[in-house]
Formats: structure tokens, sequence, C-alpha cells
């Protein structure tokens, strides 16, 4: 394993072992709204402090962008980019399905990745050029050629209403193509399972750094494709992101364009 892989397992499984235990005491965290929808609590603040003191004392050198703290060498050859508990609302309802999300980009390109599922105790790892794991085995996005036959995930733009019209059209073409849709809530998750495979595509938009940076080099190390809504680069800045295997990804950019029949009888 790369050293620098090395490093972010041991802050992700560090940050694992801090929110499995808070999540037996739900009812004794602190929780406050950073706005409507989006809920931070002390075990956000308490995991992340751990993943930036394992990384710095190994890299000071290196930048960090976390969720709770905000960037500092944001402009440095290297970059980590952190989401201490991607699915905080479902960990805070006992939900379980939420992670640890660490990617680390140079000159803005990822190359090292860790997601880690402290429910499943499932560590999906990469390393730019080397492939993606699953608990240190290979890992493949799925086979399916069919969009009539994908399973597919996403997740609401919960954070900005705005873009709930455009969201609930892709997701009526969405419906009307694919097998199915889930949502389960982590979009961090999402995207290592498009890279194991246990689901077919992704698509969602509102997204942050942090929610994508560590999941887009699990899908393309697994062999998949990831981009914006018109399968370019750019998506960890914009946060619209399509993620599948190739066979099926431009079936889903297509389907997601789609203005419906309304808008198209007009």
């Amino acid at each position: 394993m790369h050293p620098m892989l090395n490093t972010a397992v041991k802050a992700a499984r560090k940050a694992g072992s801090i929110i499995s235990r808070a999540s037996f005491d739900l009812d004794k965290l602190t929780v406050r709204s950073k706005r409507q929808n989006d809920f931070v609590s002390e075990v956000d603040h308490a995991a992340e402090e751990a993943i930036i003191a394992v990384l710095r004392e190994a890299y000071p050198s290196h930048g960090i962008l976390a969720e709770e703290s905000g960037s500092r060498d944001a402009d440095a050859e290297y970059v980590w980019v952190i989401d201490p508990l991607d699915g905080t609302t479902n960990f805070l309802h006992g939900f379980p399905q939420y992670c640890v999300s660490i990617g680390l980009l140079h000159k803005g390109t990822p190359q090292q990745a860790v997601v880690f599922d402290p429910n499943r105790n499932e560590l999906f790892t990469a390393t730019k050029g080397v492939g993606a794991y699953l608990n240190d085995r290979r890992i493949r996005v799925s086979k399916t050629d069919r969009l009539e036959d994908a399973l597919m995930g996403t997740g609401f733009p919960f954070r900005e209403v705005d873009h709930l019209d455009d969201y609930l059209r892709m997701f009526r073409n969405m419906t009307m193509g694919c097998a199915g849709i889930r949502r389960p809530g982590a979009a961090a998750l999402d995207l290592a399972w498009v890279a194991a495979g246990r689901i077919d595509g992704f698509w969602e938009i509102g997204l942050s750094p942090w929610d994508i940076a560590a999941g887009a080099l699990l899908v393309r190390e697994a062999g998949g494709l990831i981009g914006d809504l018109n399968g370019e680069d750019g998506f960890i800045e914009s946060g619209r992101v399509v993620a599948s295997n190739a066979k099926i990804f431009s079936s889903i950019l297509q389907t997601l364009k789609q203005r419906g029949e309304a808008a198209a009888s007009a």
C-alpha cells in the first residue's frame, strides 16, 4: 500500500472508531443546524480533528480542505479533501448508512482515496493507476450494459432547493429509464458502491468537493467513468456528478438531459 494511502487509512479508521462509539449514545450529542436540513454534530468535529492530526503529523506541508473546518494551505501541491462523516443526518437518526471520506489531490487530480464504512467495517481504497479495493480485494464496476437493467443511486439536493425542479425532471426521466433508484444518503459511499458494482450508476447535483474527491478515484480505478452532466471534467468544482460503468454512461447522460414530454410537445 502506498505510504500516503496507508496514512489516510489510519486516519479514517481513527475517525471511524470515534463515530462508532458516539453511535451508541446519540441522545447525548450536541447538534446544531448549519442551515435548513444541514446538520453538524460534535462527532463531525471530533472525527475531523482526529483525521487532520494524523495527516498533519505525517505531511505537515500538505494542504487541507475539510467540511467542518474549511481550508488551509489550499494552494499546496498536495491537498487532502476530507469529509469526516458523510451522511450526518443518517447518523443522527441511527440509520446505519454513513462513512468517512478522505481523498488526496495532487495539483487538483485525485491520487489517493479512502472511504470507510464503520457499520460494515468496509474499507474502500484506491491509488491512481493501481486499482480500487474493498478490504484488500480488487473491485470492479458492474457489467450491466442496458440502462433499463440498471440499479441507480442518487441523492436529493436538500441544501439547494432551487435545484429541485431540475432534479425532479431528471428523477422522473431516470425512474422511467432504469430498473430502480436508491437514495441511501451518503454520496461518498454511493460512489464507492458504484466502484464495487453494487449499484450500476449514480448521479447527483449540489455536491461539495469532500463528497466526491475520494469516490471519483474509486470509480475510475474500478474501471468506471465519472463526469459532470455533460460527461466532462470539473465535477469536483461544480458538484454535478454522473458515475457508472462505460457501457451505460452515455445513456445516463442522455436520459438526464431529456426535457420531458410537456416541454417536448410545447
